[in-house]
């Protein structure tokens, strides 16, 4: 699965994006964001608060439940403020 990083998740884990095989038990995104957060400090650091991310599977975006199904690509973005 591709994933993509925005803003201060991109930042605390180094990269823009990256291709994972996430293992059989990861199922939902909370499955992926928990396996995620035990690759690196930086990962970890990324993922310590799962209930201020927001997500998109294949660009729609989705709840912290949602199933991985046959997704290409998980997009995981941190809060986002606007003035």
């Amino acid at each position: 699965m591709r994933l993509v990083y925005f803003a201060a998740v991109r930042e605390a884990i180094g990269v823009a994006s990256e291709t994972c095989d996430l293992p059989a038990h990861v199922r939902n995104i909370h499955d992926a964001i928990d396996w995620l957060a035990g690759q690196s400090s930086g990962h970890a650091l990324a993922f310590q608060d799962k209930s201020r991310l927001r997500f998109a599977l294949d660009q729609d975006m989705v709840p912290l439940d949602a199933m991985l199904g046959d997704a290409h690509e998980l997009a995981i973005f941190p809060p986002v403020t606007g003035g």
